[in-house]
């Protein structure tokens, strides 16, 4: 009756183990589904205002137009397709070490590309700099400088912030790790019940 009543137990974790795993991935899927909504906002606006503006303006401004139209194209198109990649994704696919991975992964690259994005205004700040010269097209410097500025500045604070929130998420993978323990050549499992 012991033995039952044991095997009844774990099997009980377990399968809310798996339920957790399931909850962990539907919350990180929807979040990059989320950011991809902000994202293909922001390059849709972005794309149209650009478009639309840059007939209007001349000079620096008409280059700010269309540097910005340019990467609100970009935007969408990455947006529209991970949010798609994201949607096909099933949270019941992944197990324990794929959600680990999975989690991880994000968070790599969202770090990586706010590393990127702080290039992107070095970039811009070193083209508006440029355009202090007058030799070459110092509007087009200067309105493709300011541009980058913005959408560098725009996509740090994004990646950033989805970043936050992939790691907040992160406390309900620790709670999967409580009972994990190493021993000198050995894995252990220890569920309180």
């Amino acid at each position: 009756m012991l033995i039952v009543l044991l095997f009844t137990c774990t099997c009980s974790g377990l399968n809310a183990q798996v339920a957790d795993l399931v909850s962990i991935n539907e919350k990180r899927i929807n979040t990059n589904k989320k950011a991809m909504l902000v994202l293909g906002g922001w390059g849709a606006g972005n794309l149209a205002t650009g478009f639309l503006l840059m007939g209007q303006a001349d000079g620096s401004t008409k280059h700010f137009h269309q540097m910005n139209a340019g990467w609100g194209a970009i935007n969408l198109g990455l947006a529209t397709f991970s949010y798609l990649a994201s949607a096909k994704t099933d949270p019941a696919s992944f197990n324990t070490f794929q959600t680990f991975e999975e989690q991880h992964k994000i968070q790599k690259i969202l770090l990586f590309n706010a590393g990127l994005d702080l290039a992107y205004i070095t970039g811009g700040l070193y083209l508006r700099e440029r355009s202090n010269n007058p030799s070459g097209n110092p509007e087009r410097l200067r309105g493709f400088g300011e541009s980058i500025i913005l959408q560098g500045s725009f996509l740090f604070v994004f990646d950033l912030a989805v970043f936050l929130l992939h790691r907040r998420q992160n406390q309900s993978l620790q709670v999967l790790l409580e009972g994990l323990s190493f021993h000198g050549n050995g894995l252990g499992w220890r569920m309180a019940f």
